[in-house]
């Protein structure tokens, strides 16, 4: 389960930059974090690339799901789910195991914020929290499940990880279940070649003992 290591680096370094976006203040620790107003730009690549801080009461990339708490349920029941098919496909091939670890660390990651950051901010209660975005790509507009979007949906790296988890599954589908499928017919064909072999073996004892009975006739024949 080594895997999840990469889980628990991608729910850190998310964290990380939500708190740095959005701000945080815990003074008995003596952390101090001013982070960025709400709905403030900062430009990096022009205008095309920016940090754009939002807070996203749906899915990832905006899309909506239900009501908030339907939503975080849903995913906190699909986050155990991915943690069981680690633990099921454990003695699967790496990068299978690869990319369902970055699924998880990304569901991991928003689900935090969901889960805790309405509570921790002081405008929610537990599971009523919204999620923080803020990479931003100034793109023409497009459609998606029909909403327009006036830019690309602003994210952050849990959703990327998601992102690449699926595309991982995807890219590696064919190879993933070919294996499987060569696995399968290696496992039937030796099941084959023992059960051929289990035959012949078979027939030749029957041989020898043919042979005994009709020598040991011989014998009892000469003797009388």
């Amino acid at each position: 389960m080594r895997v999840l290591y990469i889980s628990l680096i991608v729910v850190i370094i998310d964290q990380l930059t939500k708190l740095t976006v959005k701000g945080i203040k815990i003074p008995a620790l003596g952390i101090n974090v001013e982070g960025m107003t709400l709905g403030s730009s900062i430009n990096l690549i022009g205008d095309f690339f920016k940090l754009t801080f939002i807070e996203n009461p749906g899915m990832a990339f905006g899309i909506e799901f239900g009501g908030k708490l339907t939503l975080s349920i849903f995913t906190l029941l699909a986050t155990f789910l991915i943690i069981y098919f680690i633990y099921k496909n454990k003695n699967e091939g790496f990068y299978f195991r690869a990319s369902l670890a970055f699924i998880l660390g990304g569901a991991v990651g928003n689900l935090i914020d969901r889960l805790f950051y309405g509570a921790i901010y002081g405008y929610a209660p537990l599971f009523y929290g919204k999620v923080v975005d803020f990479f931003h790509f100034n793109i023409p507009d497009f459609n998606l499940f029909g909403k327009t979007f006036y830019s690309w949906p602003i994210f952050n790296v849990a959703d990327i990880s998601v992102t690449i988890g699926f595309l991982m599954v995807l890219l590696g589908y064919s190879k993933i279940f070919d294996k499987k499928s060569a696995d399968e017919s290696t496992g039937t064909l030796s099941s084959e070649d023992n059960s051929v072999a289990n035959t012949e073996n078979q027939t030749d004892i029957n041989s020898d003992n043919q042979v005994t009975i009709e020598s040991e006739i011989k014998s009892e024949k000469q003797i009388n």
